[in-house]
């Protein structure tokens, strides 16, 4: 499984792309606006950390303003993905984006109905939420397992990323039920590198080295 992270911090992203670990990341304009910047300035500085997919959202809510903002995007760098909320106006634009070669991510999927018709529209990538489902009562990771199953029974290229990550179990479920990539918050990248007695098992080694040492 692909890891992306979902933010746009630029330290936090050199931090994690340091690790060898990371292959893309996923941006939306909240992040950008906690980070007091812009989104063309923000997506050329991870084009410059990250060789991996970026996804920048456009805002239009119109076909043309989604196409028109798509071309612009994508010449930022290669790299950038443009991301599309799921609607009717968005599938026209994946459709003609993607018939240009330019990526598109479509993002807010709460159902595999809508993956199903992103991909059809020819959607690189489709991101289905899987925290904003748990959020309300429903199971995320159901929804998730039904699109992937959509998904192989078509052979379908078009790439899903678990998005909407809460906390490590989510991305463990997300590994199991064969989703492509999950784009995760930093935080509980941070958490998937601990576990306490990975902590333990280190101060008892060093205790006993300073030990043989000694003697």
């Amino acid at each position: 499984m692909k890891i992306f992270i979902d933010t746009a911090n630029i330290e936090m992203i050199k931090e994690i792309s340091g690790l060898g670990i990371l292959d893309g990341v996923t941006t939306n304009p909240s992040l950008i606006a906690k980070e007091k910047t812009d989104l063309r300035t923000c997506v050329k500085k991870i084009s410059e950390i990250v060789d991996g997919p970026i996804s920048a959202e456009a805002m239009s809510m119109d076909a043309e303003g989604m196409i028109k903002e798509g071309r612009e995007l994508s010449l930022i760098h290669e790299n950038i993905n443009v991301k599309l909320p799921m609607c009717a106006e968005a599938l026209k634009a994946t459709k003609t984006l993607s018939s240009e070669g330019i990526d598109v991510n479509v993002t807010l999927i709460f159902s595999p109905h809508q993956a199903l018709l992103a991909a059809k529209a020819g959607a690189r990538f489709v991101s289905p939420f899987v925290g904003r489902l748990d959020d309300i009562g429903q199971v995320g990771s159901e929804m998730l397992s039904q699109t992937v199953a959509v998904f192989r029974n078509y052979d379908i290229d078009t790439e899903i990323i678990a998005a909407s990550i809460r906390h490590p179990v989510h991305v463990l479920e997300a590994a199991m039920i064969g989703a492509h990539i999950a784009t995760i918050p930093y935080d509980i990248l941070k958490k998937m590198i601990s576990h306490p007695k990975t902590d333990e098992g280190i101060r008892l080694f060093l205790a006993d080295h300073e030990r043989a040492k000694k003697s």
